[in-house]
């Protein structure tokens, strides 16, 4: 087993990963945690949301007292904004400094100029995606997902879809977007030709979705093995059999593709991690059960370290170069 160096910390880990080479670690009481050597930042109240830029150099936060904070890999904060009592409980980032934040039925775009664009859905923000490139957002919420490009008049293309959406993602080709839903599925839709991809029978919500180093395959979490789709063939995953990737009884709790290779780490709801290749389905053991379920996991760049909290406040960095 690969050498683990554990990390002082409290609260449930809401986001675990590296801003630039440092292990960074979000809670819920409002401490990010910098460094092996834990250096605690308290930039404001509880965090709700946390997400990395693009370029991994630092991280963007969300408050349940309507703030929203960037913070580098040196701790320093700066604010890009403040809602007032509203929780942010939704952040994305997109290339170029943008940032996506919402509360309730309202979204907001900041540029990195600060200029700031606001959308208001029909029902409560359940997910926030930019596009990889140009200045696009999806927006999930009930009934479906709303493609806006801020700043414009146009209206947002809506893709459709009964039911409640509690998350998005879009794949790294832009070609798919895909949501997570209260329903225990995931719906997605092909844009090019609107096609819908339905991929359902989960045990529980698969809340975490995390695309492979290439796109090939969506790896999720919500069963008792991290069901990876494919979305590499002509039609996606429809008519395909998921990957079914470290299979136990215990329920898969939160899953992270790795960087570059077409592999996964994988925690679960008693805290093991597992590192499984999607080829063979070939399973090294990261860390045993333990101090409870993993609610983050993050790699650094290299690919070599990996970053993990637990919802009872445990939290290390894995190195598998040790």
């Amino acid at each position: 087993m690969p050498a683990i160096e554990p990390i002082a910390l409290s609260g449930y880990i809401v986001w675990a990963g590296f801003v630039g080479a440092t292990p960074v670690f979000a809670s819920g009481t409002g401490a990010v945690t910098f460094g092996t050597e834990p250096r605690v930042v308290t930039p404001s109240g509880a965090i709700l949301a946390a997400v990395r830029d693009p370029d991994g150099r630092s991280l963007v936060i969300g408050t349940d007292d309507g703030k929203v904070f960037r913070l580098n890999d040196a701790g320093e904060s700066t604010a890009l904004a403040d809602k007032g009592r509203k929780w942010i409980d939704q952040v994305a980032v997109g290339n170029g400094g943008l940032v996506a934040f919402a509360s309730g039925r309202t979204a907001w775009v900041r540029e990195a100029s600060g200029k700031e664009h606001e959308l208001t859905r029909p029902r409560a923000v359940g997910g926030l995606a930019f596009f990889p490139k140009g200045l696009r957002l999806a927006v999930a919420g009930y009934g479906g997902v709303g493609l806006w490009y801020p700043g414009t008049a146009a209206a947002p293309q809506e893709l459709e879809w009964k039911g409640s959406h509690i998350a998005v993602t879009v794949s790294p080709d832009g070609a798919n977007v895909v949501t997570s839903m209260q329903e225990n599925a995931l719906h997605g839709w092909r844009l090019r030709d609107g096609q819908h991809m339905r991929m359902s029978g989960y045990p529980a919500k698969p809340k975490v979705m995390s695309w492979s180093a290439k796109g090939r395959f969506l790896a999720t979490s919500g069963a008792q093995a991290s069901i990876a789709w494919p979305f590499h063939f002509k039609d996606g995953p429809m008519g395909k059999r998921p990957l079914e990737l470290g299979a136990r009884k215990e329920m898969v709790t939160s899953v992270a593709c790795h960087p570059v290779e077409e592999i996964a780490a994988i925690g679960y709801d008693d805290g093991m991690i597992l590192l499984v290749r999607f080829s063979d389905g070939e399973e090294i053991l990261l860390r045993p059960p333990g101090n409870g379920a993993i609610s983050a996991l993050g790699w650094d760049k290299s690919g070599l370290e990996l970053a993990f909290g637990t919802e009872e406040g445990a939290g290390g960095v894995v190195n598998l170069a040790a």
